[in-house]
């Protein structure tokens, strides 16, 4: 495990962002055996990154300032709605697929072999589980603000400590920015608001996971893992991130300063540079 800590050095390291202008790119169902998954594809012949979004959030949209910056270093930018968000199917009663075998099926459907796995938030937990059941195809993992999946033990319970009674009747941007953000970027923050609220359905029921992932599981993990957390994450603080990071043999952790839970959109040049180096030391043929 590697630790190191990263600092805007901008002039003015709150300024807005303007959102780039997006490459163009597919956006389709794919039929999977029994369900549909809504995705948004760049197509190309580098290799695939495919971006798993965070529970307050599903439109591929979200990952409008990194699909743009990722496909012109040459990678096939795969984002898409896990089950339950945007325009994907809703999970019914009874359904035995998890989430990380509609990855795999997606994968399938897009004649994609190997792919990097980008995460946010709760899509860190499918992200973790997939690669775990397909570390076949996982040529990396980045896990951002999200400790891995974990279900039982002592880093679960100290994340369940971080949340008061009253969490979920917070406004969901107040959970998910650094009040730094919050006060600096009012119109990021509405953009990023009006996206979560186009796109989280939650239709149905939960999905269930493959692995009941554990810390002794995640010691199991095959592939090169990235764990990157704001500084003021109030859900994966620094602290519980480093204790992931001890559990994951090929790890390395990056926090980022004056950051909360959405790194991807409060700070994307910082988010996009630091998955970009990962991945690029993780190509294939280089493991």
């Amino acid at each position: 495990m590697s630790e190191r800590f990263v600092r805007n050095n901008a002039a003015d390291p709150m300024k807005p962002i303007p959102l780039p202008k997006q490459v163009p790119a597919k956006r389709a169902l794919a039929k999977l055996p029994g369900r549909k998954i809504f995705y948004a594809d760049t197509g190309g012949a580098g290799e695939a990154v495919v971006f798993l979004h965070a529970a307050a959030t599903g439109d591929p949209k979200v990952w409008a300032y990194q699909q743009p910056v990722f496909a012109k270093a040459g990678y096939r930018v795969v984002c898409y709605a896990r089950r339950g968000y945007y325009k994907s199917d809703k999970v019914l009663k009874g359904d035995k697929h998890s989430a990380a075998d509609d990855l795999n099926g997606l994968l399938d459907a897009l004649s994609i072999d190997k792919a990097h796995i980008v995460s946010s938030a709760a899509g860190g937990s499918i992200a973790a589980d997939f690669a775990l059941s397909y570390p076949e195809r996982t040529l990396s993992l980045a896990i951002t603000s999200n400790y891995a999946g974990i279900r039982k033990g002592n880093i679960l319970k100290m994340a369940e400590s971080c949340r008061v009674k009253q969490w979920n009747e917070m406004p969901r941007w107040y959970r998910e920015f650094s009040c730094s953000y919050i006060a600096a970027n009012p119109k990021g923050l509405r953009a990023w608001d009006k996206l979560a609220d186009d796109a989280t359905k939650h239709q149905g029921v939960q999905q269930a996971h493959n692995n009941f992932i554990t810390p002794q599981v995640l010691s199991k993990m095959k592939v090169p893992t990235l764990l990157v957390t704001g500084d003021a994450d109030s859900s994966t603080p620094p602290s519980i991130m480093r204790m992931v990071a001890k559990c994951i043999r090929r790890s390395e952790l990056v926090i980022v300063a004056e950051c909360g839970h959405s790194i991807f959109w409060e700070h994307p040049k910082i988010f996009n540079d630091i998955v970009l180096d990962f991945i690029r030391r993780h190509r294939k043929g280089k493991r």
